[in-house]
This record gives C-alpha cells, structure tokens and sequence, in this order.
C-alpha cells in the first residue's frame, strides 16, 4: 500500500534583527532581565578581575558598530590603546546593572590608554541610548551603535552583556560573559598594564587575591 509522504513546508528563518526586536518587546512589557538573549541576573556582581577569561592573545574579531551620526566605526579605529568592548541593551537588566562601573572607571582608564567601548544592540539605536544615558547621568561614555546585532554573531554569543578585552597590540587577550563589577582595584589595575603592555617586559596580569 502506498502511503503518500507528508510535504514539508519550508518555514521563514527569523533574522538577528527580528529576534532581537521579539526579546526587546518581551522585556520592555514583562521586566528586565529574564530572556534567552540577556544573561541571567545574579545577586551581586563579582569582580570582574575574577570573571574575566584570559586567552593566549590573538587577532581581534572583525567587530562593526557606528556612531549617532552613522559614521562607520571598528576596532582597527582605536589602534594603540587597550579596549574593553562590551555588547550590551537598555532592556537588560544584568548590562544596566554593570554599565555605572564602566561610567566610573572610564575616566580613570583613560590616562593610561585604556577605552571602554559599550555597543547597544538597541534597535532603536542612538534614540533608546541617548535618554537613557541621561536619565542614568552617564557623561563618560560613548554612544555606539550595532541596531542590527550583527556583533552577536561576529562575537559568538547569543546573550548579552559580553565583553571581550584587546590590549594595546590589538589582540583579544580576555572574554567575559555576563555581568561584572568593574569598579575594582585588581580589575583597575590590570587595565591599566593592559594600556602600556605593547611595551617590551610589560604583561598585564591580575593580583591574586
């Protein structure tokens, strides 16, 4: 007897953009902080001088991202300083509970060559980030711009916050996944050595506890 075989009908596969656009929606309706694409939160954030994962350097991830005035911007942009790229979105709860640490340290970082880079996944791009920079008085940094999330995939991640650490040589030399206390003498320190370790003799490396 002949049985006929069931078709199988071929199914649109959902965008990054869309699949953000779905979560953001989610959050922004039932709270932040409780879907797939943002890491989960945690009671307190640890250090991140002890969250961080420390990697043999290696060529820096081709990572594109734009400023509010669509300027087209990568890392290769920043050669010579050490940076602290972190992706990140006003609806997720872990990244706004990190991002005053990066305000904090940003000043104090950037003497030594050090730049933190925090790139919103928002898709509605400088006009989600801009209010919220000011209604979180954050002065010290920048806005920059991936709406389409494209760096998620460049990066190898699907949760957010992220971050990746370059020194000053232009290689990835740390990953950190999820949400950390920046603001900390060990992870200070570290940056700092990281802004000058392109020097010979010089590695950065974190103070045992």
């Amino acid at each position: 007897m002949f049985l006929p075989v069931p078709l199988k009908i071929a199914r649109p596969q959902p965008t990054r953009r869309s699949i953000i656009a779905a979560f953001a929606g989610l959050a922004a309706g039932a709270g932040w902080g409780k879907f797939a694409v943002a890491q989960p939160a945690i009671e307190g954030l640890p250090d991140a001088a002890d969250a961080l994962t420390q990697i043999m350097p290696q060529a820096a991830p081709p990572v594109v991202f734009h400023n509010p005035a669509g300027k087209r911007l990568t890392l290769a942009d920043y050669r010579g300083q050490a940076l602290v790229v972190n992706l990140w979105a006003t609806w997720c709860g872990p990244c706004v509970e990190e991002l005053p640490s990066f305000a904090a340290i940003a000043p104090i970082l950037r003497p030594h060559g050090v730049l933190i880079l925090p790139i919103s996944i928002d898709i509605g791009g400088a006009a989600d980030v801009r209010p919220f920079f000011a209604s979180h008085h954050i002065r010290s940094l920048p806005v920059l711009l991936d709406p389409n999330g494209n760096n998620m995939g460049v990066l190898g991640t699907n949760a957010i916050p992220y971050s990746i650490i370059i020194n000053a040589a232009g290689k990835m030399v740390a990953t950190m996944d999820g949400a950390a206390d920046w603001n900390t003498p060990r992870t200070i320190a570290y940056l700092e050595a990281l802004g000058s370790a392109s020097a010979p003799g010089r590695e950065a490396r974190f103070t045992p506890v």
